[in-house]
Parts: C-alpha cells; structure tokens; sequence
C-alpha cells in the first residue's frame, strides 16, 4: 500500500485540524513577526502561499530549508541542479536566508518565503508552483508540507539529513506520527552513521549515508575594496573574532577581552552576533565593561582606538574571516548548539568554541579529536588560549593547519548526493523533452 494511502495517526489528524483552524489566526501572528523585524513586509503574502514570482516553464525542482544554515549548505547543489538546466525554487523561512538568498543564488533559481503549515496555505503554493521533485535540508519536516506533497505524488528526499539525540528522544513519543511522515519520503540522504540509525528507527524505509554538505561549502565570497578598507583600518592590531555569538556570550567574549588588554594593549574584538539586529544591545554590554565599542552597521570604523567592533551586519562574515588568525565559534557557551566553524577554517582560522555544540557534533567531534580545535568554558579559558596563541604562532598555525586537512578530509558529500539524485534529474530532463518534443517517440 502506498504510504500515502495509509491510515493517518491521531497525532496528525489532530494536527491538520488545527492547523486548518489556526488559518484565521495566521494574519495576527505574522503581524507580530513583522513588529519583531522576523518577516518581510513586502513579501508577507508569500508566507500565505501566494507567488511572489512567476512559475518558469518545464520541470521546477522544489528545494527547502529552514535557514541561514541549511541555505548554505545546499547552495553548491543548487548550482549542480542548475547547471543541468533545471529550475530551482529555494524556499526558507527567516529574512536573513531570504537576503543571502538574493545574493546567491545562481541565475535560474527563485526564492520564495516557504508558507505557513496551514492546508490551505500549502494547497495554494502547491497550486501554483507545482513542483516536480522536493528536496528537504536536514531536519524541517512540516507535517502540512509533506503529507500534501505525498497527496500529491511528488517525489519527496531528504538531503543532508540530520537527527539529534534530542530529537529522536522527543520523536519518540510519537513514532507512529514520525514513521507516517518519514515513509512518504523516497529516499533520505543523511549525514552520518549515527543519523541512519536514528532515522532507521524512527521508520525511514530507504537511507543512504552521503556525509555532510556542510564540508563542501566553499570559502566565502568577499567584496575584495571592504577588504582593503577593513585590512588598514586594523593594521598593527591583534584580531580575534567571535563569531556567530548568542545572547549570554558576547558578555563572556567582553570579559575576556578586558582581561586580556592589559597584555595585549593593540588587540581588537570583533564581535558578529549571529542576528544582527542585537547590535545595539552588544555594545551596551562592552560599554558597560568600559571599553570602547563601534558598530559596522552605523558606519564605524575599527580604526582610532576601538576596543570591540560589533559585525552586525550581513553576508561579511567572510572579511573578518580574512582578518583574524584567532575564531571562537559561538552558539557554544550557551545552550543552542554552536555553529558551523567550517567556513573559518577555511581561511586558516585556529577554532576555539564552547561546549554545546550537538548541531554540528560530527564535526567538532573530528576536530576536538585531531586536536584541531579546543574547547573552553568560560571568560578565563577563552583568554588564556588566546593568549598562549598571540604568543605562540607556530602552534597556532598547526592547529589551523589540522584543522583545514579534518576538512578536506571529510568533504565529498556533495558529489554523492549529486550522485543519488541524478536518476531523479535524468527523468524531470527525459520528460521535459518528450513534453517538448512529443512526435520524438512515436
């Protein structure tokens, strides 16, 4: 029996309803999302599932992921996609992702705000977009979305999937709610071992281990005259980064700082919160600590004595990456789970980060065992090994250096999933041309 001719759990039943009812509700809470600056307002129509863009003819290829993160990830397989002439339709959910969107996306490929999980708003976007294949990043399982697609025959994969320990706890309480949701997929592509099992469990019928695209993003871009302005206006300085810091950090990162200028009296923090808008707020935190503080957002310069230089802005993380030899990786300190510290290895970054970090625990797993990173707790630890790193170069640069060859080690991800999808894109290009060329086979 198909899976989507199988008797619906409660759980989801339950679910559709009221969702289905929570329609009326969805203008008020977009309303505030807007007041919170987490929604466009000029594509607000979009999250209701209405275009925002004209459907291309010919196969559309349908490729979601929640956010910034996933964005990049799957960024280079887009570019495949593309590059055997098939249409993409990107979809996300914050502002952010929308924006770096606009800037990196290949010619062809469209960006659309993915729609509520409300039938009727899914029902609409389905309508009009009509898409021939759908490729789920890592872990955003919408129920609406995917028993709709299912409804639908869409062929559903999901791609560099991931499963945390977390999750497949709290799944667990629902397993026949899950197993209904994983059966409608094709094939799940997945991260790791440890990701196939739990998917396994949870009742994904068909996995395939291809490792993790994370490890084949490439360097990021930069816009070679910022460069140029930023490398003089630090000239002489001592750079650090912490990058992609959550609220609870950036005090931490300040103490540190201010314990290490006694020693370091040329040293400069640059600060990049991982949602910038909190700007404002992180350079409250340094002025209280006495320390002088500039926000990129406003124009400042790092120049003239600035003690914390505040990055809050987007899509630059790629300058203060070529800035600094020295990265902490936030998001680690506190609970959320870290972030991805692959793009500062890239550049030749030695990796310090917290302890939290189970959103990318393979690689900092790889890492911390190659001895190509290191962990520490709180504003003492961050300072000493930063310290012992300003002194001691050379074994800094190794670190770096392990840490670039954990990397290339580990990459390849993006070639098997091309691989695994290929019979999926050979099919789409066969049916366009037979659409297009329909006495061909007669």
């Amino acid at each position: 029996m198909p899976a989507s001719a199988e008797p619906m759990p409660m759980t989801l039943s339950a679910y559709r309803i009221v969702a289905a009812a929570g329609a009326a509700l969805a203008g008020r809470w977009l309303e505030r999302r807007l007041a919170r600056g987490k929604e466009n307002p000029d594509r607000i129509a979009e999250r209701r599932g209405e275009p925002g863009a004209a459907r291309p003819l010919g196969p559309l290829v349908w490729v979601h992921g929640a956010s910034v993160g996933e964005f990049l990830a799957v960024a280079p397989l887009v570019e495949r996609i593309r590059a055997r002439g098939l249409t993409v339709l990107m979809t996300t959910g914050t502002v952010t992702s929308a924006e770096l969107a606009e800037r990196r996306l290949p010619p062809g490929a469209i960006h659309q705000f993915i729609p509520l999980d409300v039938p009727r708003f899914i029902t609409r976007f389905l309508d009009y977009w009509h898409p021939d294949l759908a490729l789920f990043v890592e872990s955003d399982l919408w129920p609406n979305v995917i028993l709709s697609a299912s409804a639908r025959q869409i062929p559903m994969i999901l791609v560099n999937g991931r499963m945390s320990e977390r999750s497949y706890r709290r799944w667990h309480y629902f397993p026949k709610t899950v197993e209904t949701l994983l059966r409608r997929f094709d094939l799940c592509l997945v991260r790791s071992p440890d990701d196939a099992k739990r998917f396994g469990a949870l009742g994904a019928p068909r996995i395939s281990i291809t490792g993790n695209l994370k490890f084949d993003v490439p360097a990021l871009p930069v816009d070679v005259r910022k460069l140029a302005a930023l490398t003089d206006a630090t000239r002489g300085r001592i750079v650090v980064v912490a990058a992609s810091t959550h609220p609870g950090e950036e005090s931490v990162v300040v103490d540190a700082h201010h314990r290490l200028r006694v020693t370091f009296p040329n040293l400069l923090t640059i600060i990049a919160p991982r949602h910038p808008e909190r700007g404002p707020a992180i350079a409250g935190v340094a002025a209280t600590a006495h320390l002088r503080a500039a926000l990129r957002s406003r124009g400042a310069s790092p120049a003239g004595g600035i003690d914390i230089y505040v990055f809050d802005t987007l899509g630059e993380l790629g300058l203060i990456y070529r800035l600094a030899p020295i990265v902490f990786m936030g998001g680690s300190l506190v609970r959320h789970g870290g972030q991805n510290p692959i793009e500062a290895i890239r550049f030749g970054a030695a990796i310090l980060h917290g302890p939290h970090v189970s959103n990318f625990g393979d690689i900092y797993e790889e890492l911390d065992d190659a001895g190509a990173a290191v962990l520490v707790t709180d504003a003492g630890e961050l300072a000493r090994q930063i310290a012992a790193w300003i002194d001691d170069g050379a074994t800094r640069q190794e670190i770096a250096q392990r840490a670039g060859r954990c990397i290339d080690r580990l990459g390849g991800a993006l070639d098997l999933v091309v691989s695994a999808l290929e019979p999926y894109f050979m099919r789409l290009r066969s049916e366009n041309h037979t659409a297009q060329n329909p006495t061909a086979h007669a």
